[in-house]
């Protein structure tokens, strides 16, 4: 029979144990290294009904820190990403955080959903360690007093249909704009606060349609609509459905309706699935596309190098995210204090006219949590591209 060692000698053994080993520098040269990394951890949903973006998210990423690493680092250090499969699921996500930020020194955070990052908030304001960013654009974590230690790597939900409102203003002065969007948080998101600023650029708003989320009929919201006769349609809160139902039902009525999406239905494989009826379809795009070669881009052409395929504007997104953590990490370190939640993020505050090496087609300034620049873009079904409909529009 085993004696039995009572837990209170057993941690004492442990803590003397370890420091002998501290006191011998016999600490493993792994873990030694390991101490000096820059670690991005990531809640990334490699499969469930995100995969489609979480895929390319995981792989820009990792593109982009490989790349770092094999230019040296950062002032010598690597950095080193841990990312965990959340299946899209706020719990999992959070398991996720919890088991990467207690087995390695976390300083950088990519989240997976608006759930997610409000969720793990308070968690992040508690911890102060981490600055955080994610593939959400909601408008609620645009807000630095509420969400200190987290950023937006675009403009969120009612920037993204200013800049659309903003393009329709200088298009059609005075226009009709009819707002569709799923009964949902993500539906909801920018609504009100879109119909406003609408209407303070002399654009009337002649009706809101809301849809059940999941839902595909929409005959009698396409009366509606047809009814109200807009000059464009915008759309959020959905990926695809019901968006080409509306379009192509529309159209068979005579709509004359432009229609348009917001970042999440705006990738090129997404939109191409909407058929010949979505030829024309514009909507709000924070990064170049993949094949926008209407203008020099550099590290789109590094991209395009390492993978010759397509890539999504989820994988851009990514990228680009990587890309702010590691330059707020860099100017943290030049300034010489430690990378945690706050200098991380003051860091990122003093990104002025930056270039991103054309992924973003016009250089940028992080001022609070967000990024408000965008274009327009539209779908040529012949070419099988998004084309550009507008230059680059900056709210600030």
């Amino acid at each position: 029979m085993r004696e039995q060692i009572p837990a209170s000698m057993r941690r004492r053994r442990l803590v003397l144990a370890g420091g002998a080993a501290l006191a011998a520098g016999s600490l493993p040269l792994t873990v030694q290294a390991q101490a000096e990394d820059i670690v991005i951890g990531g809640s990334i949903p490699m499969t469930g009904v995100f995969a489609f973006a979480g895929v390319g998210i995981n792989a820009g990423i990792a593109d982009y820190v490989k790349m770092v690493n094999d230019a040296g680092g950062i002032k010598g250090r690597k950095l080193r990403y841990v990312p965990e499969d959340t299946g899209y699921k706020v719990d999992v996500s959070v398991a996720a955080f919890k088991k990467i930020t207690s087995q390695n020194k976390v300083n950088l955070y990519y989240g997976d959903s608006t759930g997610f990052s409000k969720t793990i908030n308070p968690e992040l304001d508690r911890g102060g360690q981490i600055l955080m960013a994610g593939a959400s654009f909601a408008t609620e974590l645009n807000d630095p007093a509420k969400y200190p230690n987290q950023f937006l790597v675009g403009p969120d939900y009612t920037e993204q249909i200013g800049i659309l409102l903003r393009h329709i203003a200088k298009e059609k002065p005075g226009a009709k704009v009819a707002f569709v969007y799923s009964d949902s948080e993500f539906g909801r998101d920018p609504i009100e606060a879109s119909e406003a600023a609408a209407k303070k650029l002399g654009l009337s708003v002649p009706v809101k349609l809301m849809t059940p989320a999941g839902s595909v009929d929409v005959s009698t919201e396409v009366i509606k609509l047809r009814r109200a006769a807009p000059d464009y349609t915008i759309f959020h809160g959905y990926i695809l459905a019901p968006i080409p139902e509306f379009v192509q039902q529309g159209k068979q009525m005579g709509m004359t309706s432009k229609w348009m999406g917001t970042f999440w239905t705006m990738d090129s494989s997404t939109v191409m699935k909407m058929g010949e009826g979505g030829d024309g379809f514009m909507g709000v795009m924070p990064y170049r596309y993949y094949y926008d070669t209407s203008a020099k881009a550099p590290m789109l052409d590094k991209i395009r190098a390492l993978r010759p395929e397509y890539q999504s504007t989820a994988y851009t997104q990514g990228f680009l995210t990587a890309m702010l953590f590691t330059e707020a990490a860099k100017r943290t370190l030049d300034a010489g204090k430690p990378l945690d939640g706050k200098n991380l993020k003051a860091a990122l505050n003093t990104i002025k006219d930056f270039d991103t090496g054309g992924i973003i087609g016009t250089p940028i300034t992080i001022k609070g949590n967000s990024i408000p620049v965008g274009r327009v873009y539209k779908a040529d079904m012949k070419a099988q591209k998004m084309v550009p409909a507008s230059d680059w529009i900056a709210l600030n």
